[in-house]
């Protein structure tokens, strides 16, 4: 499927969500890969957007740049350690070479740390760099162990 016309799927969803109809979303396709960017008030319609994109057609994967906007309404918005914490677990399972189902994500202060078992080396160290190029991400702490 053409990207542009995937992208076009993607937004049309977001518009006819009642949770995400209301906010001005930028929507980018590559080779199926979808990614998000935007302002949003509530971590549900983080997690809407991000869910309704990735059920649809053609879409082989999201990336969710969406930041949740402070009380305030700044321009700068405000990104809580749930929304890094989603990032980074939402880039892991579009990582095939990562078994993320296995992976266990908490973030503290922009610090997310990594945990659980996976199958080799390779793994951890693949899982470390995806989730230190997520958005936000201030550094990672690896806590993953070879599967025995």
């Amino acid at each position: 499927i053409d990207d542009a016309i995937i992208t076009g799927r993607v937004k049309a969803a977001l518009l006819g969500d009642i949770d995400t109809r209301s906010f001005d979303f930028r929507v980018e396709t590559h080779q199926g890969e979808v990614q998000l960017w935007g302002f949003v008030q509530t971590l549900n319609q983080f997690e809407r957007a991000a869910e309704l994109s990735r059920s649809l057609p053609g879409v082989r994967g999201v990336l969710n740049n969406l930041a949740l906007r402070g009380e305030g309404g700044g321009a700068g918005g405000m990104v809580d350690d749930s929304i890094i914490t989603a990032r980074v677990k939402a880039a892991l399972l579009a990582d095939a070479s990562v078994n993320s189902g296995d992976v266990s994500v908490v973030t503290r202060s922009g610090d997310v740390q990594l945990s659980g078992l996976l199958i080799n080396q390779r793994q951890i160290e693949r899982a470390v760099l995806v989730a230190r190029r997520v958005q936000n991400v201030a550094g990672v702490s690896n806590e993953m162990r070879v599967k025995q």
